[in-house]
């Protein structure tokens, strides 16, 4: 048999499980790990399990381990007989009842994380500023400033939190948006402006989430997320939406924490993920249409407890930016 032939088998043989197509769907549209799967599909583990292991087997789905969670994602083929079955998969599934169920409950799903999120922010508020020492984060917040800033600039700070980042910014003579997700976030935020007045006119703050910012096309000069993706269940998204927001010539900064496995930082901080390997930094904002990204990594700190290595990245939107869809 040809290896054509033998490639085709291989794709009829994955894809004729329904189940497995209605995970290649979900795992286009989000990373999951599989309780999520599990309370999506309404299937045991061990079934969802072993369909996950088939389609890694067949190079469809990768998975990234993160402390003791696995998250799961689709890796959609690009050439060849694969990329065919598939397209005609999605294009034969367009209004399908099933993927249509699925759809409603990967929302249902992602809505939940975002409101875990907010009540862990809700819950803390103003005690954020006392919390987040922890992050010993004034240097790297000065150096990454240092990259985005240009006077007289409007700047977005994505997940401003009790705003501290944007009151330094407003003292540097900057107009900035400050989005968070937390209304309580930004009640502490707004009263640390009011007492503040020399900066207050100068600080807007909205309330929306990181993956559909409040903010226009091209909105704003340059955008900072500082210690932000780590509480974020799709943070390429957010780079996205930064990438929006932000006009040609201007910046987008992040400063965040390198993989570890401080697993306590769950408990005590909320965080989502325990860092980020620097190719997944990398491919964020290359699917943001930002190649060419600068990254400078810091050594852990050892203090009262033991932090892990940071970095910042950045890049500038070009110039003369084309349309998405033909960015390389």
């Amino acid at each position: 048999m040809s290896s054509l032939a033998n490639d085709l088998q291989k794709v009829f043989k994955t894809l004729s499980d329904p189940t497995r197509i209605r995970i290649l769907r979900l795992l286009e549209e989000e990373e999951l790990v599989v309780q999520e799967l599990m309370e999506v599909l309404g299937m045991a583990q061990s079934r969802v399990s072993r369909h996950l292991a088939i389609l890694r087997e067949a190079g469809l789905v990768v998975d990234r381990r993160d402390g003791t969670y696995v998250s799961y994602r689709f890796t959609p083929p690009s050439e060849g007989c694969w990329r065919d079955a598939w397209q005609l998969v999605t294009k034969n599934l367009r209004g399908d009842p099933t993927a249509e169920r699925d759809a409603a409950a990967l929302s249902r799903v992602t809505e939940a994380r975002g409101a875990r999120s907010r009540s862990f922010f809700d819950a803390v508020g103003p005690e954020w500023d006392a919390l987040r020492k922890v992050f010993n984060d004034e240097l790297l917040r000065a150096r990454a400033v240092n990259r985005l800033v240009e006077p007289g600039q409007q700047v977005a700070d994505i997940g401003t939190g009790t705003g501290i980042l944007a009151q330094e910014l407003a003292g540097l003579g900057l107009r900035v948006i400050g989005v968070d997700n937390s209304a309580r976030m930004l009640e502490a935020a707004q009263a640390k402006l009011d007492a503040e007045p020399d900066t207050r006119e100068r600080v807007e703050l909205r309330r929306g989430e990181a993956h559909r910012l409040p903010i226009a096309d091209a909105e704003v000069g340059a955008a900072f997320a500082h210690m932000v993706l780590q509480y974020l269940s799709s943070p390429a998204d957010a780079v996205g939406e930064m990438a929006r927001i932000v006009a040609p010539g201007g910046a987008i900064v992040i400063v965040d924490f390198l993989r570890h496995d401080q697993a306590w930082m769950r408990d005590e901080l909320g965080v989502v993920s325990l860092g980020f390997e620097l190719d997944e930094v990398r491919g964020w904002f290359d699917g943001a249409g930002l190649p060419a990204v600068r990254i400078e990594t810091f050594a852990p700190v050892t203090r009262n407890r033991d932090l892990p290595a940071t970095f910042i990245a950045s890049a500038r939107i070009a110039s003369a930016r084309q349309p998405a869809q033909d960015r390389s």
